[in-house]
């Protein structure tokens, strides 16, 4: 319901590229993928993991409800990219980190995101922490103050909600799921090592990942 174009049948590249919308996107995602130390680092991950993205092949940008912005679509490791509800570039940036974020965990563990909502828990708080959704910035944006803690709150908050835009659950449920896998799943920062809270920190996270796998590589 909130990815309606995943049922129709696809259009052809000529069609789609006359939508200024389209056009956008694909532009806005090649630069993310390009430039972006969040997705960089995400991509090598997900290669040194053995699941090579490949741009044309796991990446598509369609039109969705007006709540959602992306997602990801296990049942075909493909993450979509909402092109009517993303505008600018640092928005992009974030979506393609949370949903690589999604494809990471699909990729090394075997998550049930249909049937167990844990499941799904563990990786909305994974990529709430990890992506940059809740750095002071966004934050502020948002008209939402902090300051002890507020990191936490943020994400526990951004992962309830992701729940239940997707899944048709209680908020108590969803409440219930995230407080009770909060604590595991927050600590775990794969494969960041760090909690990056800018682009700086998702720089030297990238450069720390690329050395670890060069030490791995000569042991």
């Amino acid at each position: 319901r909130l990815f309606p174009d995943r049922n129709k049948k696809p259009q052809s590249f000529l069609v789609r590229s006359l939508f200024t919308f389209h056009n956008k996107c694909q532009l806005m995602l090649k630069l993310t993928l390009e430039t972006n130390p969040y997705a960089r680092l995400l991509l090598e991950a997900l290669k040194q993991s053995g699941c090579t993205v490949f741009n044309d092949r796991h990446f598509s940008c369609e039109n969705c409800d007006g709540c959602v912005s992306g997602g990801f679509d296990a049942a075909t490791s493909q993450i979509v990219l909402c092109q009517n509800n993303i505008r600018q570039q640092s928005h992009m940036n974030r979506v393609v980190t949370h949903e690589l974020i999604h494809a990471f965990d699909h990729c090394r563990a075997h998550v049930d995101w249909f049937k167990n909502v844990k499941h799904l828990a563990c990786s909305e708080i994974r990529a709430a922490n990890l992506s940059g959704d809740c750095t002071l910035m966004n934050e502020i944006a948002r008209f939402k103050f902090g300051l002890k803690g507020h990191h936490q709150t943020c994400v526990r908050d951004r992962a309830i909600r992701s729940i239940l835009a997707v899944r048709k659950v209680s908020k108590e449920t969803a409440e219930k799921a995230v407080d009770e896998v909060f604590d595991a799943c927050f600590n775990d920062l794969e494969p960041f090592g760090r909690i990056p809270h800018s682009k700086a920190d998702a720089k030297r996270a990238y450069r720390d990942f690329q050395n670890r796998d060069r030490y791995n590589a000569n042991l």
